[in-house]
């Protein structure tokens, strides 16, 4: 069945980079979903629907639907969205969709969870909303460890704050790294691929398989290479989650 879109309106754009931005996207019903998940936007081409899915970062409860978007100089869609302002118009999907959200099925209540630049949109999505049920009293608190890396600062600067700040809340650990540190020299932060820290911190925060659930979510490299860290560590395959953004087409 073929998926159905309605028209949506750009509320809010933040350029983070030239290749990086926040859309802040009104949809034309509330649209149903569980933290972690995606929806489609689209524009209309030459009469037909070019779409990509995209992670949202906001949570169910908020009004407007949050992405973090980057430019694919070359990609088919992410230029024309690119020419896109506050006011302006594009297509989104009225069903959102994916397995990528919070395992509640073994009963753990650690998660690790370790993302590249914009993967770390499903995990804002479910820190949100998990705070805003805490706050109501909605379920009990579980802990939640980010590793958010990055090759510059800049990358990452966006949502970094925000994070600090709930971290301070004692539920939540956050683990901000930069792989390229020499551009920043006050940065007084982890330095290292996601790869080169994930064992250091999960372990320091006790983090393991057999307290959690881990998920990896971005740039296709580094989720393979999480998933053989973790397995490593003797997280059983059931206790791994993983979403990539996009595929590596290798040489024939």
């Amino acid at each position: 069945m073929a998926a159905k879109f309605e028209t949506a309106i750009i509320a809010e754009r933040i350029d983070l980079t030239a290749e990086l931005a926040i859309f802040r996207i009104a949809p034309a019903a509330k649209l149903d979903f569980l933290p972690g998940q995606f929806a489609a936007l689209g524009l209309e081409v030459d009469g037909r629907i070019l779409q990509r899915p995209y992670s949202m970062a906001s949570a169910p409860h908020e009004p407007l639907l949050e992405f973090f978007l980057e430019l694919v100089p070359g990609g088919l869609l992410t230029p024309r969205l690119w020419e896109l302002r506050a006011g302006d118009r594009l297509l989104m999907g009225e069903r959102a969709a994916g397995t990528f959200y919070l395992d509640r099925k073994t009963g753990m209540t650690a998660h690790l969870m370790l993302c590249t630049v914009t993967g770390i949109a499903p995990f804002v999505s479910m820190i949100r909303a998990h705070l805003y049920e805490l706050e109501r009293g909605l379920h009990d608190e579980m802990r939640f460890a980010l590793i958010h890396g990055a090759s510059y600062l800049r990358e990452i600067d966006y949502y970094r704050e925000e994070m600090a700040m709930m971290a301070r809340q004692g539920w939540f650990d956050y683990v901000p790294t930069i792989s390229r540190p020499l551009e920043h020299p006050d940065w007084q932060g982890e330095t290292g691929r996601i790869e080169d820290v994930t064992r250091k911190h999960a372990d320091a925060l006790g983090f393991d398989h057999r307290r959690a659930i881990a998920y990896a979510c971005g740039h296709p490299v580094m989720v393979e290479n999480a998933r053989a860290i973790l397995q490593r560590a003797r997280f059983p395959k059931i206790q791994i989650h993983t979403e990539k953004y996009f595929t590596i087409k290798l040489p024939r």
